[in-house]
């Protein structure tokens, strides 16, 4: 059992309820006495969101972006990317910070990418794969909806191949992903208000139960 302090969370497992809809559906693990009602997107007061409606984390090749877009539209709001933010900001790919100044260099610029997108953006916020390794980003995430989509070493490939171009998967990418997962996956489950596997489901079925799990209503 996690500690007294940990938030609980809601995992969408795909399984069906008796009268529910099959693969989208979410099992929770706090009882009810009454069917759950979704909530409308929370608005601040003069119809301004709160900042940020949904931050997604999970691996990359993971969907984030994908699922991200289609929550935004789903929900009425905007969408936003902090690797594309980085990317922006630097005038260079992820690779290249990577390449050119190590990977503690493009944590710092991830960490303050973060740090300014948390304080800035109202809607769906999708954080890089490896954000939540940093301990101070994690204490931000404390209090919001996060979603953390996660997938098998398996899923990983059919999607992404585990090709060259991402970094920090240049070596024997099916054991460095593993590695990777490893290292993360409790980090990712520590940050997470609910957690939605995207294994053998299409992004739709993905950004239907992550609703679900929050129990939020469309725009």
């Amino acid at each position: 059992m996690r500690g007294a302090g940990r938030r609980h969370r809601r995992r969408g497992d795909g399984r069906p309820r008796p009268g529910g809809r099959g693969g989208g559906e979410v099992r929770r693990r706090q009882r009810h006495r009454d069917p759950p009602q979704r909530d409308v997107v929370p608005r601040a007061p003069g119809g301004a969101m709160s900042s940020p409606v949904i931050v997604l984390v999970g691996p990359m090749g993971v969907g984030k972006s994908t699922v991200g877009r289609l929550l935004a539209e789903r929900l009425g709001t905007g969408y936003r990317d902090t690797d594309d933010d980085i990317v922006a900001g630097e005038g260079r790919s992820i690779a290249d910070i990577f390449v050119d100044e190590g990977e503690d260099a493009f944590r710092a610029i991830e960490k303050r990418a973060v740090r300014t997108a948390l304080a800035e953006h109202d809607g769906v916020l999708a954080l890089g794969g490896g954000a939540i390794l940093d301990a101070d980003t994690r204490a931000l995430l404390a209090g919001r909806r996060v979603v953390y989509l996660s997938m098998d070493v398996e899923e990983a490939v059919r999607r992404t191949g585990l090709g060259t171009a991402r970094p920090l998967l240049a070596v024997n990418p099916r054991k460095q992903w593993r590695a990777l997962m490893e290292a993360r996956r409790h980090l990712y489950e520590e940050v997470a208000t609910a957690v939605v596997p995207t294994d053998g489901r299409t992004p739709d079925e993905v950004t239907e139960a992550a609703l679900d799990a929050l129990e939020l209503k469309e725009a």
